[in-house]
């Protein structure tokens, strides 16, 4: 199976990537497979034995992954025919990282404080998007802790963002918008103009996020990591914002405006900053 993706990804024969892989799981340097196996690797150089190893490393590693992701849902009883299908099916590992988000162990959310509230009910309201008045089945849910309706419709807006921030779908096309079209940003921080001169150079600097070179977009993280600069990712947010709430709001739906309201939210506290240090760390 890994062979087989190698091959592909790579564009190398399979019976080169198979032979190859053979002598790196023999424990064979990429020197010594490059230069005295050549009859079994097809003559690949260093440089494609290189490629094969790296590619081999990262895919195992994505491989265990994916076995103890499988493992954590199971464990809750929630691992479904369909979403063990999809997870083995992946070898990207983002988006088995996608994948596995909602059932990931995570720290005390804003969703998950309304949740302990006893708001999921009126989140799923919100989201079957059939509810004449909402705000009046909103005041079934005041209690000591929830004062008003108006607070449990915060709340349960707090659940539906975090539903919209988690879907799979979703989170590929951010992710696709930030790498195609993201523009890296660097602007000096306020009053660091003085200490912080060997950055000048990076004080007001953008560079599409596909044509960033590595030791430009380092030299920014470096001033930004002293304080100097302050580095992000700028992309078309209203278009993405859009994109979520045509993903998730029907035609006709009486909750319209608090969907609305949650998939602004839920794009920029939760998906943005996710997607935009992935691709500052891939860029």
């Amino acid at each position: 199976m890994l062979e087989q993706i190698i091959s592909q990804r790579l564009q190398i024969p399979l019976p080169q990537v198979e032979g190859t892989v053979r002598l790196l799981r023999e424990g064979a340097t990429i020197p010594f497979i490059s230069r005295y196996r050549k009859e079994v690797t097809g003559s690949l150089d260093e440089v494609a034995v290189g490629s094969v190893r790296d590619l081999l490393e990262r895919l195992t590693e994505l491989e265990a992954r994916k076995r103890t992701i499988l493992s954590t849902i199971e464990e809750q009883g929630r691992l479904t025919g369909e979403l063990r299908t999809r997870i083995e099916a992946s070898w990207d590992a983002a988006e088995v990282e996608d994948l596995y988000l909602p059932y990931k162990p995570r720290r005390r959310t804003r969703a998950a404080a309304a949740r302990e509230r006893g708001l999921e009910p009126l989140a799923n309201l919100l989201m079957a998007q059939h509810t004449p008045d909402i705000r009046r089945q909103a005041q079934r849910f005041v209690t000591a802790e929830v004062p008003t309706a108006d607070d449990a419709l915060a709340g349960a807006s707090d659940i539906v963002a975090e539903r919209m921030a988690e879907d799979d779908r979703i989170r590929s096309e951010v992710r696709r918008n930030f790498s195609r079209e993201g523009i890296v940003h660097a602007r000096v921080a306020k009053g660091k103009e003085q200490q912080g001169a060997k950055y000048a150079d990076y004080f007001d600097a953008a560079t599409p996020v596909r044509s960033v070179s590595s030791h430009r977009l380092l030299a920014m993280l470096r001033g930004e990591e002293e304080g100097i600069l302050k580095v992000s990712v700028e992309v078309d947010a209203e278009r993405i914002i859009e994109r979520i709430r045509r993903r998730f709001i029907r035609p006709g739906s009486t909750t319209r405006t608090w969907l609305e309201a949650a998939a602004a939210d839920a794009f920029r506290r939760l998906i943005r900053p996710s997607i935009e240090s992935e691709t500052l760390a891939a860029a």
